[in-house]
């Protein structure tokens, strides 16, 4: 289908990406003129008739863009319909709402922005008027998309940083609850403070990221919880979880990083998910695990003990840290 295109700045083109578009309008006639002028821009346009049956697809339906309804259409008001779609919608989902309206009131436009439409526009619509509307309205996708990744994503790495890694790991850890596998890798870089003292800082970065991109392909869920401390989630038992950490410190061992060609190693813990656990008294026995392995010599996986950590452990992870 073709693209819609507008024009920026200084005469530029710019394109707007085809958009899925709920329309609203209990009229049928209308409702047929407007989703015939989005399509011939290449929207996907779904219509109704029914405010209800509309907000159920906004709800079902996480690829819908963009909402514009009329004022009044069947079974609730245009302005609840703003309402609960603005309620729908969050930075993970942008979804920009467009109220359209014959009336010349302005009351009505006022009332619309307060009940959550981000646009108002005429009906009938005019045909460069509604496409530049969408095109602000991706404008504002982009966005929200754009502060999305700069909030959750570590600036270094790319990958998940601290708070979108336990925002994440709600969802695994529910289905853990509901009897399905888990287990936590956590892996920490030895020696670190010497790679930087030795090599440069930037040598210290550039290490980090080889040692991230080894992470990342073994999970989807990867953290850098700080420093040189990364966490992993896999929907695994700990037989298997053993196996990829084993896999992950190999593969870290073979690294050469950098002009210097810096070798590598990397301490892992392992543990399972038990009932009653919680994310942080997962990562916690994990995190104990992880030190029992550099107080064993570095560079192995070690697996945590149920109950409690042990007293030496829990002694030596405060003084290890500081030369790890």
């Amino acid at each position: 289908m073709p693209p819609c295109y507008g024009w920026g700045a200084k005469g530029r083109a710019y394109h707007a990406s085809d958009m899925r578009v709920i329309l609203v309008d209990p009229s049928r006639t209308a409702a047929k003129i407007v989703k015939a002028t989005l399509e011939a821009r290449g929207h996907e346009v779904l219509t109704f008739a029914d405010g209800r049956e509309a907000l159920a697809c906004v709800k079902a339906d996480p690829e819908v863009g963009a909402l514009i309804t009329t004022t009044e259409p069947l079974s609730m008001s245009g302005l609840e319909l703003c309402w609960e779609t603005r309620l729908v919608s969050c930075p993970q989902r942008p979804i920009y709402v467009i109220m359209m309206s014959s009336s010349t009131d302005g009351d009505i436009r006022v009332l619309a922005l307060d009940h959550g439409a981000d646009d108002f526009i005429g009906k009938p619509p005019i045909a460069d008027e509604l496409y530049a509307r969408l095109r602000a309205a991706e404008r504002f996708a982009e966005m929200q998309r754009e502060l999305l990744r700069l909030a959750t994503t570590d600036a270094l790495t790319g990958m998940c940083n601290r708070r979108a890694f336990f925002d994440r790991a709600g969802a695994l850890c529910a289905r853990a609850r509901e009897g399905a596998p888990l287990s936590a890798i956590m892996a920490d870089l030895d020696h670190f403070k010497r790679i930087n003292d030795t090599h440069g800082h930037a040598a210290g970065d550039e290490v980090l990221c080889a040692v991230a991109r080894a992470l990342m392909s073994e999970s989807k869920l990867v953290g850098r919880l700080g420093g040189e401390e990364f966490s992993v989630l896999v929907d695994a038992t700990l037989g298997d979880a053993v196996v990829v950490a084993e896999r992950l410190r190999s593969k870290i061992e073979s690294l050469r990083v950098g002009i210097g060609a810096i070798a590598l190693t990397c301490s892992f813990g392992v543990s399972e998910w038990q009932q009653g656990d919680s994310i942080d008294r997962l990562l916690q026995r994990t995190d104990y695990a992880l030190y029992e392995a550099k107080l064993g010599g570095r560079n192995r996986v070690v697996v945590a003990q149920n109950g409690a950590q042990s007293g030496e452990a829990a002694r030596a992870v405060s003084t290890i840290r500081k030369t790890a």
